[in-house]
């Protein structure tokens, strides 16, 4: 029996969305507006961004294409635990579409768009590993750096963290 793609990232998706829920769940309540830098984002709009990205996987595997000509500034957190609530059901939207969807539409061009201008066009499947989770797990380190920054335990990931020195 052969295995289709989307049977073949669900691990790696599970893996990771685990691991960036863990990772959630340690920013602190009360130092949203904590930035390292004043291009960098504030720590609620990043743990608000890495909180909304299983609604991309869902935008990526249900359409063809997405247009950002509408700007818009995406989600911040106001609450960990809303954060953390709109993370799980969105995760579990997005892993029955990851399951459901053929490798025919794996293959799909998806195109991003600003305007009329093609921001990118590549296969569905190398959207969702680049686009999704690798930007996913992009903003995850980041914010663990924050967390190191404002003296809270950076949870394992891969492998122990100088806080958590066994899996």
């Amino acid at each position: 029996m052969s295995t289709n793609i989307s049977q073949s990232l669900l691990p790696e998706f599970d893996m990771e969305m685990a691991n960036t829920r863990k990772t959630l769940e340690r920013v602190p309540e009360g130092r949203g507006d904590f930035r390292p830098h004043p291009k960098s984002m504030t720590l609620a709009r990043l743990a608000g961004h890495l909180g909304e990205i299983p609604t991309w996987a869902l935008t990526t595997l249900a359409q063809d294409e997405l247009n950002m000509s509408g700007g818009g500034v995406g989600a911040t957190m106001t609450s960990r635990q809303a954060t953390l609530d709109q993370f799980d059901a969105d995760r579990a939207k997005a892993r029955a579409a990851l399951a459901a969807i053929s490798d025919a539409d794996m293959m799909k061009t998806w195109t991003l768009k600003a305007g009329d201008r093609v921001v990118l066009a590549m296969p569905r499947v190398a959207v969702f590993r680049g686009f999704v989770m690798n930007h996913m797990i992009h903003h995850r380190a980041q914010l663990g750096v924050y967390l190191r920054m404002n003296d809270v335990a950076v949870p394992s990931i891969y492998g122990p963290s100088a806080d958590e020195g066994n899996m």
